[in-house]
């Protein structure tokens, strides 16, 4: 049986893959470019199957304890008036907020604390693969040199291991015209657990996320805009991108620059999409976000890469460790589910961040129609018809998991 697996990532795939492949005897090591677990993120949700997978990890209560309550997501005006708003319960948790919404920093620390007697490389990253009939020779970035049966992706859209064993990131990634930035700052206003976005002429979002603590907000500032030439590894030059983009606008817009330029937390990314045909190369498989994503607008990307790294790592498992017959497996069973969760909203970019006045104005209207008791009873309806797409074993209980059984028996 296979046992030593390589994930490179560790922010959700990664540390979910090593946790369920520890669960069915494997022994995974992950490694992580950053010095450790990542803080900071937007508001992630649960939901579904992904719901059933982190149930079975039994990692619920813990989430429980880092829940948010976010009542909503509202359209404001650049005076802070409301133009238009949608309820966390009018699609009966099929909505853009969830019954489980969650930070995606607190996510990451709580399946980082899952995995901590298992081996995290900080600081270091993969720079050289060879594969051979037995094995995957690894060359890290730091200089040592290591072995493993395995590899896995499980490192985002701009995978490093999808470049190594699968070719170029332009072969798989599509730039679907905007970029996005997240960051932490003091609130400019009570936001009362509402998500709140100030749409701005251009195609430019500006909007505030609550966090646990109210005396600070989750900024979010998104812009359409083709291709863009910059080195991601410049932070400053992110910051000063932005700030150029946004110098000017209404509502809280001066307030959330001002504290864009003391933020440790800063996160910036184009808006892109990851396709993927086989997810699988010899010794090497992608997970989550590096095999599969349908950018941000979607939505699903957590609920994927937790049920990506259930399943890979459960076909593993189911095959004994043969990854000639898991990872085809493994695609298989997730290929419908992927492709459900990769649908965009209706108008993707364009309809979430018009370009012109007339735009924000229909935008809003449409929502007003959209979310009126009529057409979101019809809605809800909808959405709940379509359950999701896959078939999920229980593979820790078909392999007598003695975790899972006393989990269950507690219960």
């Amino acid at each position: 049986m296979t046992k030593r697996v390589l994930i490179s990532g560790g922010g959700i795939a990664g540390p979910a893959v090593a946790f369920w492949l520890r669960r069915f005897g494997f022994v995974p090591t992950v490694v992580e470019v950053a010095p450790g677990p990542r803080p900071g993120g937007q508001t992630v949700d649960l939901r579904g199957v992904s719901r059933v997978v982190v149930e079975r990890m039994a990692l619920m209560a813990a989430v429980g304890e880092r829940q948010m309550h976010e009542r909503g997501l509202e359209y404001v005006r650049a005076n802070g008036r409301r133009a238009a708003a949608m309820p966390a319960e009018l699609f009966d948790g099929a909505g853009p907020v969830a019954e489980i919404e969650i930070l995606r920093g607190d996510l990451a620390g709580i399946l980082a604390d899952a995995t901590g007697d298992i081996e995290y490389l900080y600081g270091d990253s993969i720079a050289k693969l060879d594969e051979d009939a037995s094995g995957v020779e690894v060359t890290f970035a730091g200089g040592t040199q290591r072995r493993f049966d395995l590899v896995v992706g499980a490192d985002g859209v701009h995978s490093r291991v999808r470049r190594l064993a699968f070719g170029p990131e332009e072969r798989f990634v599509r730039h679907l015209g905007g970029y996005m930035s997240y960051f932490t700052i003091e609130t400019p206003e009570p936001l009362n657990d509402w998500m709140k976005i100030y749409s701005a002429p251009g195609g430019r979002w500006v909007g505030l996320r609550p966090d646990h603590n109210p005396r600070f907000a989750r900024a979010l500032l998104a812009f359409r805009s083709p291709v863009l030439s910059y080195d991601r590894r410049d932070a400053d030059a992110h910051k000063a991108l932005v700030r150029q983009r946004f110098e000017g606008l209404g509502w809280h817009t001066e307030r959330i620059l001002a504290g864009l330029r003391n933020a440790d937390d800063f996160y910036f990314d184009s808006v892109s999409r990851v396709v993927v045909p086989e997810w699988s190369r010899g010794r090497f498989a992608l997970a989550g976000d590096a095999g599969y994503c349908g950018s941000p607008l979607a939505g699903h990307g957590t609920a994927l890469s937790l049920v990506g790294a259930y399943v890979l790592a459960g076909e593993l498992a189911a095959a004994d460790g043969d990854h000639l017959r898991a990872f085809p497996a493994y695609q298989a069973r997730m290929q419908a589910y992927v492709d459900q969760r990769m649908e965009l909203p209706p108008g993707g970019i364009k309809m979430a961040m018009p370009m012109t006045s007339v735009g924000v104005r229909l935008r809003d209207t449409s929502t007003r129609v959209m979310t009126s008791r009529p057409f979101a009873g019809l809605l809800a309806k909808m959405a709940i018809a379509k359950p999701d797409a896959i078939d999920l074993p229980d593979y820790s209980v078909e392999r007598g998991d003695p975790v899972r059984i006393a989990a269950e028996q507690a219960e």
